[in-house]
């Protein structure tokens, strides 16, 4: 099994930056689940007046979701690789979206925050201590606040499993290696395999002081291989508009 973390996972992604969004282009159902993710928030009036943060921004294709589902919301993105955020700031955003290059683990001690909702797109099973990471988030974010987490975690089927290990054999991993990222591709593949099914996480989150917390699956063939997790810091602040 061949992980990458922390600095060497940074380093993969950043040389992986320039042929990523073509790579991801290729999957289908890639920004549409992101955008499902980000509406699964639920954001009252397209985000107004409320601060939101993008954990582990890439390229900025969440940001663009989270963008597109909150429109009026104040949007800060975070992203480990120099590179990847490279190709985000490269692209056109609206005053009210902030980049920074901040590791997950580094975005409590910034100053940043308090936020109102929390997007955390393909990173719990990237990071060394998802734990931690999550107390993090509980401290970012204000009580009520709201968490989505859309991210590779299967279901526990039998046939899911196959499946994605027959989608990496056959498309990821080579895919990856046509571009010099081999490694960062097969760390992909076994990253999900060692990562927490969806039932697993969401015993996780529930253990980390969250409340709330569900999982919902994604459209299309990434249907019982990636969900979205959805959870509050506490219950609804009052007088909290919902949808």
């Amino acid at each position: 099994m061949s992980l990458l973390r922390d600095h060497d996972l940074a380093r993969a992604f950043d040389h992986a930056s320039h042929t990523y969004d073509r790579l991801t282009s290729l999957n289908p159902g890639y920004r549409t689940g992101l955008l499902r993710s980000a509406r699964r928030l639920r954001l009252p009036d397209d985000g107004a007046g409320l601060r939101v943060l993008d954990l582990g921004c890439g390229t900025g294709a969440s940001t663009l979701a989270l963008l597109r589902a909150a429109p009026r919301a104040r949007i800060t993105a975070v992203d480990a690789s120099a590179g990847m955020l490279r190709r985000a700031l490269a692209k056109p955003w609206p005053a009210r979206v902030g980049f920074l290059h901040l590791t997950a683990e580094e975005v409590a001690t910034a100053g940043e925050g308090p936020f109102d909702a929390v997007f955390a797109a393909y990173l719990f099973r990237n990071v060394t201590d998802p734990d931690a990471v999550l107390a993090d988030v509980r401290a970012l974010l204000r009580p009520g606040g709201r968490l989505a987490v859309h991210e590779y975690s299967l279901s526990g089927s039998p046939t899911h499993r196959a499946l994605w290990t027959a989608v990496c054999r056959g498309v990821v991993v080579p895919a990856g290696t046509l571009t010099g990222d081999r490694a960062l591709y097969r760390h992909l593949r076994h990253s999900v395999d060692a990562f927490d099914t969806a039932p697993a996480f969401a015993d996780r989150l529930t253990r980390a002081g969250f409340t709330g917390v569900r999982a919902a699956p994604v459209a299309g063939w990434q249907t019982g291989i990636v969900h979205t997790f959805l959870a509050r810091n506490g219950s609804a602040a009052p007088g909290e508009r919902t949808r």
